[in-house]
């Protein structure tokens, strides 16, 4: 390992970071001190603040780190070596700036408590803040906001990103413990500097992670529709999906603000349901953001509880029947193993068509396709599926899975029997798949797209021909061991 920060191959993007940067600390200083004299004028701006917030030590001395998030602002530019990671990371760092500014003016806020004198250079440091800072501009903490996106950035270039594209040497794990550690002082600052009170925290932090998912280092933005899925079938019940996700969210909002107190943390769940109704309703599959079986940074923190409630409910959906099911040629149909369960089962392959859980780590071959749950597939997806899972055996025995193992993965491995010949039709394809795994569930919307595939699908000459499947339909890890 390298004993310094690895920043990557390319050289640093001088003239478009200064560009950008000149852009933003001018905005930065016009639109804070904006929203900070339009709340001062107004007179009657509320605070909202816990009373144990009363208990929060005043520590002058926080006020370096405190400060210090200016001069990490520009040094986070030095992780960027390619043209479209800086314009991405400057993206976010705007983004966050105008919807924390939007906010400031809609729903000002003031800090309300009496800050006490502070002599000599920590003092300095506090009259220069008061310059041009008022104790408005609370919730969500831009500064907070900022901090997680730089600390984003740091992260990535840590860990050898070079933003190109490709991955260079890591850095030494002291480096990685020393940006970790001062971006954790940085955010408690915020509070024992006496700026903030804990609500802005959490809202600060929300902010800046949904910057950082809806404008990605790789790839377009979630909000970009893909033409692969734009002509997805079943339109109308993604609306509607996204429509209960959505009333979901704004009954957990409403009641978290009505209630207050510890309710206000339902705004986590409710934030999770309210993106969950955006990806259906806009982004499709790729607003999970999950590459190589694991959902990006900033979506896993912010979809945690939709996540976490997915995962538990698979499990009690599936926990009469865990197991999966051997269909044909060593290709099994099942839920989401464990990553100890996927080992003890024997399983050389995964294919995972599971958008919102995350893949077990230590599988040999991998493919991941994500779909949307309770969404038929396109006659495409179904093409791309059957063509890995073909690509798949090779590895050894394949498990095809989704949270439960009942519908997209059904449907993939039926699309699979008929591309690889061993059904002549969809009838005979999807009762294969019953017969082997009794509880599938494939709506009229599935039976479409399967029969729309099969009009187009040209058999795998090697597979279909090759007389020795059938013989090895009984091959492949025991059930009994994939119980997790």
């Amino acid at each position: 390992m390298s004993a310094r920060p690895s920043l990557g191959s390319g050289r640093i993007l001088w003239g478009r970071s200064l560009a950008w940067l000149a852009l933003l600390g001018p905005f930065f200083f016009l639109s804070y001190g904006f929203a900070n004299s339009l709340a001062a004028a107004r007179g009657d701006v509320a605070s909202l603040y816990f009373e144990w917030e009363h208990a929060i030590p005043f520590w002058p001395w926080t006020i370096v780190p405190y400060w210090s998030i200016d001069l990490l602002y520009g040094l986070s530019f030095l992780f960027c070596r390619a043209r479209r990671v800086v314009d991405r990371h400057a993206l976010r760092l705007l983004t966050a700036q105008l919807i924390a500014v939007v906010c400031f003016l809609l729903f000002p806020l003031r800090f309300a408590f009496e800050r006490p004198a502070v002599e000599g250079v920590f003092g300095a440091l506090f009259d220069a803040l008061a310059a041009f800072d008022q104790p408005f501009n609370q919730a969500p903490s831009l500064h907070i906001a900022l901090l997680v996106i730089i600390w984003v950035r740091f992260h990535e270039g840590l860990r050898g990103g070079g933003g190109d594209g490709s991955a260079h040497g890591r850095a030494h794990p002291a480096w990685h413990w020393l940006v970790h550690g001062w971006a954790l002082l940085i955010g408690v600052s915020v509070l024992t500097t006496w700026q903030h009170h804990f609500i802005d925290v959490p809202t600060g932090a929300l902010l800046g992670l949904l910057c950082v998912w809806l404008w990605p280092d790789q790839g377009p933005s979630p909000l970009v529709r893909r033409p692969a899925w734009g002509r997805s079938s079943g339109v109308g019940a993604r609306l509607r999906i996204a429509l209960g996700y959505a009333l979901a969210a704004l009954l957990l909002g409403v009641f978290a603000s009505r209630t207050g107190g510890v309710a206000l943390w339902l705004w986590w769940p409710a934030s999770a349901l309210a993106m969950v109704a955006l990806i259906y309703a806009c982004c499709g599959p790729a607003g999970f953001t999950k590459h190589g079986g694991r959902h990006d940074l900033a979506a896993a923190l912010v979809l945690a509880p939709y996540v976490v409630g997915a995962w538990v409910s698979s499990r009690l959906w599936t926990w009469r029947h865990p197991q999966p099911d051997a269909v044909a040629a060593e290709v099994w149909l099942g839920r989401m193993p464990s990553a100890a369960s996927l080992r003890q089962g024997g399983f050389a392959a995964l294919c995972d068509l599971c958008a919102e859980l995350p893949a077990p780590r230590g599988v040999r071959a991998y493919a991941g396709l994500p779909w949307l749950d309770l969404v038929a597939p396109t006659p495409l997806q179904l093409a791309e599926a059957a063509r890995r899972i073909e690509g798949l055996q090779g590895a050894g025995p394949v498990l095809v899975c989704c949270a439960l193992g009942y519908s997209r993965s059904a449907c993939a491995v039926a699309a699979w029997l008929l591309y690889s010949g061993l059904e002549k039709d969809v009838e005979a394809a999807i009762g294969c798949v019953k017969r082997a795994r009794p509880g599938v569930v494939l709506h009229p919307a599935h039976r479409a797209a399967l029969t729309e595939f099969a009009a187009s699908c040209v058999p795998s000459t090697a597979v279909g021909a090759s007389s020795g499947l059938a013989g090895r339909r009984t091959g492949g890890p025991s059930t009994a061991a994939l119980r997790g």
